[in-house]
């Protein structure tokens, strides 16, 4: 790298029009190593709950309530976590979060009751919930303008990567001996990762470039080099204006009211739709007559459809516009989460209804982030996102309790199946009333 100055400049627009450098791919790929931790964190209860249910003798509701703990925790950690990362900086607030799952999945290894577990999936979700909010802002300021909506979408791809491998390759295994394995490895792989963001993700230029504090140059150049560019001489006058407060009244100023109204209502009804796919395939199969490992399978093929539709939408963003594509992922999430509902007479027939279900539920969650991100301007992404994620995470809670009291009170899957899946068709309703009003990143 060229050591050299390059004279007084925006910092911000090397990022945004020059090439994808291999730090900053570098940098984004431990974003998606965060998301994949995500992923197997939130999905550890569902691998997870039927050893539960048979160790405790705990019913549906109950259990609906457990497995959705760690998701009201989620929209506590975005809606708190998501400002704090706009305030002191995206870099502190994910080793933070990390910290706080790391501590979480540990306890829940050594719980003796269900309402500890509870409560340690409540603690946990809150540092699950920041990093997203954390992570979704870091990479649409570390790629260029061309890769960024890609790279988001390859970002929350990690989400499925994580389940996939902790279904498939962890849980499966770790499973034979009982649930309390799957958190113990969760622990140990959220600690690994602390040192590895410490040493190769830089702190977000753009969050740098906000506020003018002493020492800014220096700090700005150091994320540069962190990200394979050049130092800049100078920053020009206007980036060392003070950085504007950021406080959820800003999300409801007149200029994006609007926006943040209705991505909350898109995104809190489709995650209801979502994590009702994710969170009760587990039990619903092990309720079939089938073995928990086999549950942990059907779950597998459900993430493994999840990260095909992650990654096609990735692709399709380079030549499709965003809105066009989520309104079909979502038309087609419903339909297919529905026909879930119609079961199947053998565990390969669960299975491949699974796996469609989860190709579009999950290519409407990608295309969220992407969305989120370029709804607002960088001194509120991470704020906004936190809001929008940690209000909607509300509808990420109440899909597996919801899910649950439906069944207790006689509810078949087919009927439970349709009332969960109008959420993704809701979510299109709200949509079609952004159109205008987002900002495009």
């Amino acid at each position: 790298m060229n050591a050299s100055p390059q004279g007084a400049t925006d910092p911000r627009a090397l990022i945004a029009q020059g090439p994808m450098r291999a730090r900053q791919v570098l940098a984004i790929g431990v974003c998606v190593l965060l998301n994949a931790l995500d992923g197997f964190d939130v999905l550890a209860i569902s691998f997870a709950s039927p050893g539960i249910a048979a160790d405790w003798g705990i019913d549906r509701g109950a259990l609906g309530i457990v497995l959705s703990m760690e998701l009201f925790g989620m929209a506590l950690g975005s809606f708190v976590l998501g400002p704090m990362a706009d305030r002191i900086g995206r870099k502190p607030t994910a080793l933070a979060c990390l910290a706080v799952m790391a501590t979480g999945m540990l306890g829940a290894a050594y719980v003796g009751s269900v309402y500890e577990l509870a409560a340690l999936r409540f603690g946990t979700g809150i540092g699950i919930g920041g990093m997203l909010a954390c992570t979704n802002a870091m990479v649409a300021e570390y790629a260029n303008d061309t890769w960024r909506k890609a790279a988001i979408s390859v970002m929350a791809a990690g989400y499925p990567i994580g389940a996939i491998t902790g279904g498939a390759f962890v849980s499966a295994f770790l499973l034979e001996d009982g649930w309390r394995g799957v958190f113990i490895f969760g622990a140990v792989v959220s600690a690994a990762l602390i040192p590895i963001v410490l040493l190769l993700v830089p702190e977000s230029v753009g969050f740098l470039m906000q506020g003018g504090r002493s020492g800014r140059l220096a700090k700005v150049n150091r994320a540069l080099a962190g990200l394979g560019h050049s130092a800049v001489a100078a920053v020009t006058e206007p980036e060392l204006a003070p950085r504007a407060k950021v406080s959820t009244a800003r999300l409801f100023a007149p200029d994006l009211r609007r926006t943040t109204i209705l991505l909350t209502i898109a995104y809190f009804t489709h995650v209801m739709t979502f994590y009702f796919i994710l969170k009760w395939v587990p039990k619903i199969v092990v309720d079939m007559g089938y073995a928990p490992s086999s549950a942990g399978g059907v779950l597998v093929f459900a993430n493994i459809g999840g990260l095909l539709g992650s990654l096609l939408l990735s692709a399709l963003l380079l030549r499709i516009g965003l809105r066009p594509l989520m309104v079909a992922a979502l038309a087609c999430s419903t339909l297919l989460v529905i026909n879930f509902g119609r079961g199947a007479g053998d565990l390969s027939g669960l299975s491949w209804a699974a796996a469609s279900a989860g190709f579009f539920t999950n290519a409407g969650m990608v295309a969220f982030y992407s969305l989120i991100a370029g709804a607002y301007p960088t001194e509120a992404r991470a704020g906004g996102t936190g809001f929008v994620i940690g209000i909607g995470r509300g509808g990420a809670a109440l899909g597996p309790v919801l899910a649950g009291f439906l069944f207790e009170g006689g509810l078949g899957l087919q009927g439970v199946a349709v009332v969960m899946g109008l959420g993704s068709f809701i979510a299109i309703l709200a949509l079609l009333g952004l159109k205008g009003a987002a900002r495009e990143i």
